[in-house]
């Protein structure tokens, strides 16, 4: 046992802003804490969630003793259905009551019904394999927030989870930090820790600032308020409500995760909604403007989200018109700045007024500041430091933190997806790197579409597509009958009978010219067209579409 070693294997959330998942090995056991997932970027056409490439735990899905989930937001918990869908429905999870309930909910969308779900609360404690596993409550921007205190022979391991010292949240429940004290005259081992604010200096504003400041912003609009921010972000749905309640507002939630999620919330005391509060978005009309809030996700410009339908006139519920207020209560995660502005943009060219953090303290951060992870390190002195949670940039900065708080800087390991930190009695070293990257979720299904095919979609969603279709004579390959000429979102002229004639002739003297040459298979003569036809579509148009060229026989 003295020589087994403790392995810390992050799949995701290192390097990165999202997709947070790690896999903690002990003595042939596992414990993986939190799948979460991340969006796609602009430049992954098609794809609709981005997951953890989980595949290092395909072959031991046996060795593996649960599931802890520190909170329910989706970069921690959104990859669960298709993890246990694929690893097995009999791992059991584990999380705090309204972490559990948001997994529930999941589960049902996705008909995974075998699963065990056990709530935990902060202070109990687990038994699982040889790993003794604390659950730690600390303060987020979403209820049921823990951190998770991992014991094995080794020592104790820390995984904070997303976290922030708010002295007066919300809830009235702050941080435990008498138990990170603890933690730290007992001898932490490891601190993996938050870097998400690393890089912003001092202490984060409390949540509740958000409050006052929303019902003052309220009381200066005239028409219609629609407030954006993340369905699970139920503190400050919470003072949204507060907010219209103190100006005898109705409050309307839209988008399906919003509703699902403050149902429950409400269900298990998080939020408290007066009666009659809440209408449907169909009962909207029957009240004027002044006298309603929308709550609608879609706060990261996110595609089919219901903000950024309703900026694209495109929402069946609700049309945005002039005098509306839409009012930002999150910041961009870092690489949607782009979605954001264009759904900002569309919704001025509407008529909108637009508030955003920037222009009215209405968000509070739910990561600390730089003063916090110090705080953090202060408290749990760990022997170890491994910065989780943010890109490379912050993982150093994170690292130069410790630094300064007396870490020795041969005991900060700024790592990476795929490289596990291992432990023993003789000291931490990383290991042999493992496989880590992405898993595309596109639709329903999961796979890893290769860079051809993202290539492949963003030249379609670019230049467009031509299909043509040449009917040859099987005897001497001459041509038989004119080219059919399809094309989608092709850019084009007005003279487009004038581009289509053309391409004929091209086709056909492509044609021709195979003949006359004897080429008579038929990958040699469709390659002979799609260059051809690639030419001549550049030279005229400019733009380089997919060219599908189809031969046909007869």
């Amino acid at each position: 046992m003295a020589n087994s070693k403790l392995r810390v294997l992050p799949l995701g959330g290192l390097g990165e802003i999202g997709k947070n998942m790690t896999v903690v090995e002990y003595d042939g056991a596992i414990v993986i804490v939190d799948t979460g997932l991340r969006f796609p970027t602009a430049e992954q056409v098609g794809i609709d969630l981005v997951l953890p490439d989980f595949t290092y735990l395909r072959d031991r899905a046996d060795d593996i003793e649960g599931i802890v989930i520190t909170h329910g937001h989706e970069d921690h918990l959104g990859a669960l259905p298709w993890i246990l869908r694929e690893l097995g429905t009999d791992i059991p999870v584990f999380g705090g009551p309204l972490t559990m309930a948001m997994a529930r909910s999941k589960l049902d969308e996705h008909r995974l019904k075998d699963t065990d779900l056990t709530d935990v609360k902060a202070g109990e404690t687990l038994e699982l394999g040889p790993f003794d596993i604390e659950l730690i409550h600390l303060t987020h921007s979403i209820p049921d927030m823990m951190a998770v205190a991992i014991t094995t022979d080794v020592g104790t391991m820390l995984i904070t989870g997303d976290y922030k010292f708010d002295q007066t949240p919300v809830d009235g429940k702050p941080a435990d930090v008498s138990r990170l004290a603890e933690l730290g005259r007992e001898g932490l081992l490891l601190l993996c820790g938050d870097s998400t604010n690393a890089d912003r200096p001092g202490f984060s504003p409390s949540e509740s600032i958000a409050g006052p400041n929303l019902e003052a912003l309220f009381a200066r609009c005239e028409g219609r308020i629609i407030v954006t921010c993340f369905a699970s972000n139920i503190h400050r749905v919470q003072q949204v409500v507060d907010a219209a309640a103190t100006h005898g507002r109705k409050v309307v939630l839209v988008g399906r995760s919003m509703r699902k999620n403050i149902n429950i919330g409400r269900m298990l005391g998080h939020i408290d909604v007066p009666d009659g509060m809440i209408v449907g978005p169909r009962e909207a009309s029957d009240f004027p403007d002044h006298k309603l809030v929308i709550v609608s996700t879609g706060s990261q410009g996110e595609p089919l989200s219901a903000l950024r339908r309703m900026a694209h006139r495109d929402h069946p519920q609700v049309e945005l018109h002039q005098g509306d207020t839409v009012v930002f209560a999150a910041t961009p995660i870092p690489g949607n700045e782009r979605a954001v502005n264009e759904t900002i943009d569309r919704l001025y060219h509407i008529g909108c007024d637009v508030i955003t953090a920037r222009d009215a303290p209405i968000h509070a951060s739910g990561h600390g500041y730089q003063e916090e992870i110090k705080l953090m390190l202060n408290l749990t002195k760990p022997k170890y430091v491994m910065p989780f949670h943010g890109d490379h940039k912050r993982i150093h900065l994170h690292g130069k933190l410790a630094e300064a708080v007396g870490i020795p800087a041969e005991n900060v390991f700024k790592g990476e997806n795929g490289l596990p930190l291992e432990i023993d009695g003789s000291g931490a070293a990383f290991g042999s790197r493992e496989r880590a990257g992405m898993i595309y979720v596109d639709g329903v299904d999961i796979g890893d579409p290769t860079d051809v095919a993202l290539r492949d979609r963003r030249m379609l969603s670019a230049d467009g597509i031509f299909v043509v279709v040449a009917t040859i004579s099987e005897q001497d390959g001459s041509t038989v009958a004119d080219p059919e000429v399809i094309f989608r979102g092709v850019p084009y002229s007005e003279d487009a009978e004038s581009l289509l004639g053309d391409i004929r002739e091209t086709v056909n003297s492509s044609l021709e010219r195979a003949a006359s040459e004897e080429i008579r298979e038929i990958d040699l003569l469709q390659q002979t067209l799609h260059d051809d036809l690639g030419k001549f579509v550049y030279d005229r148009l400019r733009r380089r579409p997919m060219v599908l060229p189809v031969v046909v026989e007869v």
